[in-house]
């Protein structure tokens, strides 16, 4: 078996093709867990909610954006019109989410800030469950799934995508334009998040909230407004990734979805140092990059469990937290219990 993975990982590194792709890969996967992830340590960074809805929130976004590129993006249509429809149904799904996010801070998560954290966890616990038996509710309603009226919820991928997001070859990489594309709207992401908290009034309010929320208070910042737009603006990132992930044909547009998601976030959030943004971005590229190589090992008959990408990941937070407790940029206070 080490023999076997040996020679795997010499044919990896002589081959410079798999090499490149593999990075490409994984750059793809690190941008869209770095979406995923950058709402849920925003909220844990300034409100310390560990918000177990989060992944709700990225599946809302997929079937939202599924159905809506399905009932705008006819067959025909140009490139240019079909990436300026995606943009709007992201734009759209973002201030939707966000808009559901304002809702759920003000009427719920808002009345538990003094109460321990358990409490806060139970809620958004319950909020998930909630949002997904609603969702189920809707899709399996008359079997819209498999029933009379036949539906695929890939079919929004198959459809919809352009061509021109398809498979490229530059020089000896192999990549697809979509993964391009993925890694694109990560960066985006990082740049957009990091000027919010540097370069903002409110990204300003953000970062004293974090450092001393009560010297915060005395100083006239709105600290429950600042909550609240926070939450709104994690809530929206996360659907706009649920965005994505509906044209990737990685994953899929489905309640499971939910949990799909939430559970690397967490591992990214937690490796990478609770409530740190740049833990997080370095988190996101690590985690991308594991799971990228533990895809290969599985696709070229390296390792023979299916399961490979989900273990060195989680592998990554049991190391991390044996080695680092408070993550790779956490700092003393954030996350300790006592």
């Amino acid at each position: 078996m080490i023999d076997h993975l040996a020679l795997g990982a010499i044919d990896l590194l002589t081959s410079p093709g798999d090499l490149s792709s593999v990075i490409v890969e994984g750059l793809a996967k690190a941008s869209l867990y770095l979406m995923i992830a950058t709402g849920l340590t925003l909220i844990f960074g300034l409100m310390d909610v560990i918000n177990f809805a989060h992944g709700a929130f990225t599946m809302y976004g997929a079937y939202i954006a599924a159905g809506l590129m399905l009932a705008l993006v006819t067959a025909g249509m140009g490139f240019g019109t079909v990436m300026f429809i995606f943009i709007v149904v992201l734009a759209l799904v973002f201030v939707l989410l966000a808009a559901l996010g304002t809702v759920l801070e003000v009427t719920l998560v808002r009345r538990l800030y003094e109460y321990p954290p358990i409490y806060q966890i139970l809620l958004t616990f319950g909020i998930a469950i909630t949002l997904e038996q609603f969702m189920r509710m809707i899709v399996e309603f008359r079997n819209i799934n498999n029933g009379q009226w036949n539906f695929d919820w890939a079919s929004p991928r198959r459809q919809t995508l352009p061509s021109e997001l398809g498979d490229a070859e530059l020089l000896f990489i192999q990549f697809t334009n979509l993964q391009l594309f993925e890694i694109m709207l990560g960066a985006l992401t990082a740049v957009g998040i990091w000027a919010f908290l540097n370069k903002t009034r409110y990204g300003l309010f953000v970062r004293a909230g974090v450092e001393d929320e009560e010297m915060a208070k005395a100083l006239g910042i709105n600290v429950q407004r600042t909550f609240t737009i926070v939450f709104a603006i994690g809530s929206g990132i996360a659907g706009a990734a649920g965005v994505i992930l509906m044209w990737d044909p990685l994953w899929s547009t489905s309640v499971p979805l939910a949990l799909d998601v939430l559970l690397p976030a967490f591992v990214i959030v937690i490796v990478g140092g609770l409530g740190s943004f740049k833990g997080t971005v370095v988190a996101s590229l690590v985690v991308g990059m594991i799971d990228a190589l533990g895809t290969w090992a599985f696709t070229t008959g390296v390792i023979q469990f299916t399961g490979i990408d989900e273990l060195m990941i989680f592998t990554i937070l049991v190391v991390t937290l044996i080695l680092r407790p408070r993550g790779l940029f956490g700092v003393e206070g954030m996350g300790d219990h006592g």
